[in-house]
Order: C-alpha cells, then sequence, then structure tokens
C-alpha cells in the first residue's frame, strides 16, 4: 500500500534569503529573473507554503512591464509603470530578492520623491488577450494622450487644461520661465499679450522625481 506524502502546509510569511526582510500575503516583492540582463520582476504574493521538506513556494500574481505587454510600450507610459494581470504562477520563495511598493496612479503623482523601488499602477491586463481595465482613461493636451507623470506639464490659466511644451511649441527650459500660460485657443480668445502660468509646485515634483530615479 502507498504511503501518502505529508501535505503542505501555510504560511504567515517569509524572511527573504540573506536578508532580514520579512513578506507575507499581499506583499508586493522583486523576483530574480533567469535572464541576469533583465531587471527583477514584480510580483504580488498571493499564498506562502511550505511541503514536508520545508521548501518553500509562493504563489504569485505577476506585474507585466509596459515592454511586456502586447502592445508594447507607448509614449504615455511611465517609466515606473506596471499593469496587474491576470497571470498566477507558483514560484520558489528563494528567488525573492526584495521588496517594493506599487502605488495607486493617483497617490504615485503625489510623491514628492520617487524611489528606486516605488512603481505606480493604473490598468489591469489581460495577458492572453491584450485587454486593459479601464480600457479608457482621461486625455490632455493637443495630442490627446494620457498623462505621463514622467513628463512635465504646463496648465492653461484660463481652460485649466493641461499640455506638454512640445506640443506648444517651447522647450522644457522655456515652459520653467512663464509666468503664466495660455493655450493656442485661449490665448486667440484673449489679450495675445498676456504672458504666458506655469504652477511651480508641478515643476518641483516632476523635477524630483527624475533626480531620484
Amino acid at each position: 500500500m502507498a504511503k501518502t506524502k505529508p501535505g503542505k502546509k501555510d504560511l504567515d510569511s517569509y524572511t527573504i534569503k540573506g536578508t532580514n526582510k520579512v513578506v507575507r500575503v499581499n506583499d508586493t516583492v522583486l523576483m530574480r529573473p533567469s535572464d541576469s540582463d533583465k531587471p527583477p520582476y514584480v510580483a504580488r504574493i498571493e499564498k506562502i507554503e511550505a511541503d514536508h521538506r520545508n521548501n518553500v513556494k509562493v504563489r504569485v500574481r505577476w506585474y507585466y512591464r509596459p515592454e511586456e505587454s502586447i502592445g508594447g510600450r507607448r509614449q504615455f507610459h511611465g517609466a515606473k509603470e506596471l499593469f496587474l494581470s491576470d497571470h498566477y504562477d507558483v514560484q520558489s520563495a528563494h528567488t525573492i530578492e526584495g521588496t517594493c511598493t506599487v502605488h495607486t496612479f493617483k497617490n504615485y503623482t503625489k510623491l514628492e520623491n520617487v524611489g528606486s523601488d516605488d512603481y505606480f499602477c493604473r490598468f489591469e491586463y489581460k495577458a492572453a488577450t491584450g485587454g486593459f481595465t479601464p480600457d479608457r482613461v482621461a486625455v490632455y493636451c493637443k495630442c490627446e494622450m494620457p498623462y505621463n507623470p514622467d513628463d512635465l506639464m504646463v496648465q492653461c490659466e484660463e481652460c485649466k487644461d493641461w499640455f506638454h511644451p512640445s506640443c506648444m511649441n517651447m522647450t522644457i527650459e522655456q515652459a520653467k520661465k512663464l509666468d503664466n500660460f495660455l493655450c493656442s485657443d485661449c490665448s486667440s480668445e484673449n489679450d495675445p499679450k498676456r504672458a504666458n502660468s506655469y504652477h511651480a509646485s508641478t515643476e518641483s515634483k516632476v523635477e524630483s522625481k527624475r533626480r531620484k530615479r
């Protein structure tokens, strides 16, 4: 009569090998890729379990980088943007390298400084079909592109819309020096001599993110 193998047991936490960092279910972690030239994979821990030999495995839900998606990276995708996929997997806990934080898009844009382990997510991604949820987001500027938090933008005093300096035939340096800003549509309806408005708080936020990355 065959012997029944001892079952697996769920664990509350796991200490990352070689460190004193402890991870738990729902934590977001960096996982070592098979190709050392690639950046670490990012995943959310769904379950931690050990077998009778105390080998620890984690069930994870993967985050995809834009370049890993079917459509690829697009202009409005931020450097630290991730998509929460419907791709689940089981991996050895030994492949966990560290922890990171995946912020909501709104919270990410409020960060004063962006660290190397800060990311953001505004879309869920279906790995098999390439579909996104939500499938529509707000767009800005004449180019009608979604907001990329890495890009500096200027706000029109009149219509309150946001614009890329390049779409307004300005350099970033010129945009930073503006005291006021009116977009081309609003400036044609107002006194054309009115100088163009830039909000310093936005400038400092965007610039600080670039310095920290």
